[in-house]
């Protein structure tokens, strides 16, 4: 890994392991697409369906601040209805938004996870995004911690891949005046 990638993941994305039944990942993701861009889609803690293909429906309680909840629907084909998540920062200048699960009918305990992005260079001199998501969960009784990571990063893989194609495919717009 990069030094610089390394960086911020020391700089940004510091979790406690509170209990000896959680696991931890932090994940990388570049995508070819500046950083305006892709906050414009992150930063929507209320329309996270923007680019969250498991999320149907979303219900902000609060004015966008720190402390604000969200009920989110999640779409049929995981064990899961509904999630009660708050937010825990914002960022705008640094390009951070950290959230915690606080309720819901999965078993994605203790859950907090932290995005933040950063530009970078890419192909003939564009500027790109590299997006390091991190999160921390307890391990549900019957799982392993390898288990619980594998399931949790599928989940945010899928996620920042959904967000590479809807920020890029924004990004062409962008540069060719297309709507």
């Amino acid at each position: 890994m990069e030094a610089s990638k390394r960086e911020y993941i020391r700089r940004y994305h510091k979790h406690e392991l509170e209990r000896e039944n959680q696991c931890s990942s932090t994940l990388v993701k570049h995508i070819n697409a500046p950083v305006h861009i892709v906050w414009s889609l992150v930063r929507r803690f209320d329309q996270p369906q923007k680019y969250k293909p498991f999320i149907s429906r979303c219900v902000v309680k609060g004015n966008m601040e720190i402390g604000t909840v969200r009920e989110v629907d999640v779409r049929s084909g995981l064990p899961a209805t509904r999630s009660t998540e708050r937010l825990e920062l914002l960022d705008d200048n640094e390009h951070i938004l950290s959230i915690r699960i606080v309720g819901g009918d999965h078993r994605l305990k203790n859950y907090s996870s932290i995005i933040s992005l950063h530009p970078e260079t890419i192909e003939g001199g564009r500027i790109g995004t590299v997006v390091i998501e991190s999160f921390v969960v307890d391990v549900p009784e019957g799982n392993t911690k390898d288990e619980t990571c594998y399931f949790v990063e599928a989940l945010i893989n899928c996620n920042l891949k959904s967000l590479a194609d809807v920020s890029e495919r924004l990004a062409v717009q962008d540069r060719t005046g297309s709507p």
